[in-house]
């Protein structure tokens, strides 16, 4: 009799119909991980022509750009991204070395600047150094609230402004004020930084409590030489043929608080299709969420998960890429800040968009090696800024960004060969970048996120609607490895759902 349960329980295992919502990494690594696990009924539904999300390796010219995700951050054992990506050899040399993996860079890889200013003058690391190191001590002391409880300043913005004047009134006294002034629009510079780093439109949406719940893994950030998909098709690669429908939006998921129902979670298809399953894999961006939860689910999210998609901030990070012929930055430059003398002091949004969006764009990274993308940066700009640089034609942002540079380095010879800019706001299936602590937000917050539907589950009542993408990640959120990890996440929850079965829990109709 204890066999047949046995074998009861694993027909239940291989029949169970699970259909998984989006065809990002988080949803690919929930696929994989049940396929592996011996479940034969495993479905991904996705809305566009491609598999991916926001991985998304596209061209400049004949150089291979990342108009979305774009490094591996902290590169190192810890990282399944770094592990599954040496496994199929995407990475260079230098990547794989343990000096690389131990580097424990916090989050800031420590590259080598040209600082430039709005006056055409090209500053020296000595001028900008202290402000440097101010912020990036605050930085490290913003973490530690999130331990500490209270929140003795409203955002991170009025926190690091704050200790900014404080801190200087006292260190800087015997400091002349045209230096004090250049260290104040380096602040302003490296707050703009920061909006890139979290995706937000400014510090000042970003929680103080909740900024120290992000964790950084050790290793000096790489990217991969042949495209971030690369990762994507070799993980694809290893998944059944026919596994993922294309073009297949899901206009309402419809749960069930209710015991009667043979298939508990029916997936309404745009198209159409309603597909029945057992279980529901969500993993579309938390931007498409807080637009669609109202319609996407029947009944509605519990008030507790809809408080914490509104608290969780999600806003808009692009980047310009921009190829030259030649260089007019150092040989060893690595990335490019411009400063704004004409700024008030310790600024990270400009009063008027329209006139001054690209005052928001902080400045360039280099892409390297040389030899591998000849001449090319890559600039940053987040926030409203941002959206509203998606709606500018290209003519309109080269010429944007062409002034820009004339007018920092003084050369108004300095002419681009071309350019090509991510829309990650206006792109309807993820509404902006990744997510990011906004103001009030707690580690509770991100459990929310994670939590299954229904909340209370039994064997009649089992786990129907799970949730998985960066943004349920408790300390990864915003990255890959994040994302990854959660579909692990949800595939274990429903493999060990399966695996915890007891005889006496079975349907009646099957003892």
């Amino acid at each position: 009799m204890l066999c047949c349960d046995k074998e009861e329980a694993m027909s239940l295992k291989v029949n169970a119909k699970i259909v998984i919502v989006g065809c990002g990494i988080s949803g690919i690594a929930a696929a994989h991980r049940l396929v592996k696990a011996g479940f034969h009924h495993v479905r991904i539904v996705e809305a566009t022509a491609r598999s991916g999300g926001r991985i998304k390796t596209g061209s400049l010219g004949d150089n291979i750009i990342e108009i979305g995700a774009n490094w591996i951050h902290g590169p190192s054992e810890e990282n399944p991204v770094f592990c599954l990506a040496r496994q199929y050899g995407l990475l260079d040399p230098e990547a794989l070395t343990p000096e690389n993996q131990a580097m424990d860079i916090g989050g800031h890889p420590p590259w080598v600047p040209n600082v430039f200013t709005s006056s055409g003058r090209k500053l020296n690391i000595e001028d900008v150094a202290p402000a440097v190191e101010m912020f990036a001590e605050l930085l490290e002391q913003s973490s530690e609230f999130q331990s500490q409880g209270g929140e003795p300043y409203a955002s991170m913005g009025d926190f690091i402004r704050s200790e900014v004047r404080r801190q200087a009134a006292e260190k800087w006294k015997d400091v002349d004020a045209a230096a004090i002034s250049t260290r104040l629009h380096v602040v302003s510079n490296l707050l703009k930084v920061e909006c890139c780093v979290n995706g937000s439109h400014s510090m000042d949406d970003v929680g103080l409590g909740a900024f120290g719940l992000y964790k950084t893994l050790p290793g000096l950030d790489c990217t991969f030489p042949g495209g971030y998909e690369g990762l994507i098709k070799n993980l694809m690669s290893e998944l059944p043929g026919g596994l993922v429908t294309y073009n297949q939006p899901v206009q309402c998921v419809h749960w069930s608080n209710t015991e009667k129902r043979e298939n508990p979670v029916e997936i309404e298809c745009e198209a159409g299709e309603r597909i029945t399953a057992d279980h529901v894999i969500i993993t579309v961006p938390l931007g498409y969420l807080k637009k669609h939860h109202s319609t996407l689910f029947r009944p509605p999210l519990p008030l507790h998960k809809l408080h914490s998609v509104q608290r969780l901030g999600f806003g808009t990070n692009n980047k310009i890429f921009v190829e030259f012929d030649s260089p007019w930055w150092d040989a060893d430059c690595e990335v490019i800040y411009y400063l704004w003398e004409d700024e008030d002091a310790m600024v990270d949004q400009v009063p008027d968009i329209q006139r001054s969006w690209i005052k928001k764009l902080f400045g360039f990274t280099v892409l390297k090696p040389t030899e591998r993308y000849g001449h090319i940066l890559c600039g940053w700009i987040a926030g409203h800024e941002s959206e509203y640089m998606e709606t500018l034609s290209e003519q309109e942002v080269m010429q944007g960004v062409t002034q820009l540079i004339r007018r920092f380095t003084g050369n108004p010879t300095i002419t681009p060969r071309r350019i090509l800019r991510s829309q990650w706001f206006h792109d309807p299936w993820t509404c902006g970048s990744y997510t990011y602590p906004g103001r009030g937000c707690s580690l509770q917050d991100l459990e929310n996120m994670m939590e299954p539907l229904p909340t209370k589950t039994s064997q009649a009542q089992p786990l129907q609607v799970l949730f998985a993408g960066e943004a349920t990640h408790p300390c990864y959120y915003s990255t890959v490895h994040g994302a990854l990890l959660s579909g692990w996440r949800e595939a274990d929850r429903l493999i060990s759902h399966y695996s915890s079965i007891s005889p006496s829990e079975l349907p009646r109709s099957k003892l």
